[in-house]
């Protein structure tokens, strides 16, 4: 970033606006949401093959089935709390290269507290119930999906668009977590029963993670496109 000298003196509304816009262009080159993304969606389709090698699964002979997701617990804690490490280090390093200040520490310590919730609640409820039913209804399963570590990644992701002020993440945020928690379809309706369970919930991370991996792009691309 370059800095310009503004005359003194000069017509205030002028003075004003060129305030105004350089601010806006701090703010802008503040800006590694495309960074942000990338490491999330990373994160999220690394931890596709824990959860479904994790999850202990017993089908029974009228076709229910029991399962436990205990490889979610045993990744995604530590994943994220270290991809929001890498996120806030990034953003620091980019700010100072540029000689700015970064405000990312609010979005890590907002990813540090939804990742103890996210990891509280499914400790408690694999206590609570050490097998879990397979057939759930609807809200439940919205319910799980919002506490889950994707659905956590996008509450995460409102702060960062309203640190950043920036409508467009704030609109693929939104978007994203509508997709999460209701678009994508909550049947088991998928092959064989211990595929289908394990189907049932690496769909939904692969689609989540597929969608930050376009995300990063998309904002990479507007990032290079010239002002």
């Amino acid at each position: 970033m370059t800095t310009e000298s503004v005359p003194v003196g000069g017509d205030p509304r002028r003075l004003l606006s060129d305030v105004r816009a350089l601010a806006h262009r701090v703010r802008r080159d503040q800006r590694m949401t495309w960074v942000a993304l990338l490491v999330l969606a990373v994160v999220t389709l690394a931890g596709i093959p824990f959860d479904w090698f994790g999850m202990r699964v017993h089908c029974h002979a009228d076709g229910s089935c029991d399962f436990a997701r205990r490889g979610v617990l045993y990744y995604w804690p530590a994943a994220l709390l270290l991809a929001y490490a890498a996120i806030a280090v990034c953003y620091v390093r980019t700010a100072r290269a540029r000689g700015l200040g970064a405000r990312v520490l609010p979005y890590a310590l907002t990813g540090a507290a939804t990742t103890a919730v996210f990891t509280a609640a499914w400790v408690a409820a694999a206590m609570y119930f050490p097998t879990h039913p397979h057939h759930f209804s609807y809200w439940w399963l919205v319910v799980d999906r919002l506490i889950a570590p994707w659905g956590m990644i996008g509450i995460a992701l409102l702060v960062l668009a309203r640190l950043e002020r920036h409508p467009a993440l704030l609109l693929f945020t939104l978007g994203y977590l509508a997709a999460v928690l209701f678009v994508l379809p909550m049947d088991e309706g998928w092959g064989p029963p211990h595929w289908g369970v394990r189907a049932q919930f690496a769909i939904p991370q692969l689609v989540s993670g597929a969608v930050l991996l376009l995300g990063a792009a998309g904002f990479a691309a507007a990032r290079r496109r010239p002002r």
